[in-house]
């Protein structure tokens, strides 16, 4: 009986990207490649009338990024197995694909060998972190145990100062006094060992305390 070859849909928007994945992955007579997208967008129009098995998924996309694509994906489809594929190597990233619903993620600069296995190993159900990816989602891990504990209300005041918002606004939004927004504001430089709200709001997005708008 021959074994049905595994379906890959490939999302990056570098050409010589997909061109360079395209190109290893028909060489693997057990995996096909079903296509490619270079948007968002463009992905989830193709999942509208086909499918695949295996999704090849680029972090970085133009209209959407692929950890908020993966989200939307397994949502839709929550067979499919999603595979992060990518040059960014920071746990935070790591982590919040495999929150996501991704079955694994791979550096770019793997090898083709790793990449194959990859394909097998998430089509079979299975996880797969290259080395790297996978120390830096436990380091990850191990620094937001140490991360202190930040309250709600901390979170609300957090997340307009992203926002750009003066404390005067943030008090309005939040219906408390600015004197209150400013003790907060206070709270969270000690808290989380910034010197600036510059420093803050670079903290914040880096460790995804808050959504960025």
């Amino acid at each position: 009986m021959i074994e049905k070859s595994i379906r890959v849909f490939i999302v990056d928007d570098h050409p010589m990207v997909i061109e360079g994945m395209t190109a290893m992955l028909q060489q693997t007579p057990s995996i096909e490649v079903a296509g490619y997208a270079m948007t968002a967008a463009s992905c989830l129009g193709y999942f509208v009338n086909q499918t695949a098995d295996v999704v090849l998924m680029d972090i970085n996309l133009p209209d959407m990024s692929g950890i908020d694509l993966c989200k939307v994906l397994k949502q839709k489809f929550s067979d499919l197995r999603i595979l992060g594929i990518s040059n960014l190597s920071q746990g935070s990233y790591v982590q919040e694909m495999m929150k996501q619903g991704a079955s694994g993620y791979v550096l770019k600069n793997a090898s083709k060998e790793e990449l194959v296995g990859a394909i097998h190993k998430v089509n079979q159900g299975k996880q797969h972190l290259s080395p790297d990816a996978g120390q830096a989602m436990r380091k990850e891990i191990e620094k937001q145990k140490e991360m202190p504990l930040i309250t709600k209300r901390e979170k609300e005041v957090l997340a307009l100062i992203v926002q750009g918002l003066t404390n005067p606004a943030i008090a309005d939004k939040l219906f408390i006094s600015a004197s209150t927004v400013d003790s907060h504001r206070k709270s969270l430089l000690a808290k989380l060992d910034a010197k600036n709200t510059a420093a803050l709001v670079s903290y914040a997005l880096n460790h995804h305390l808050v959504e960025e708008e």
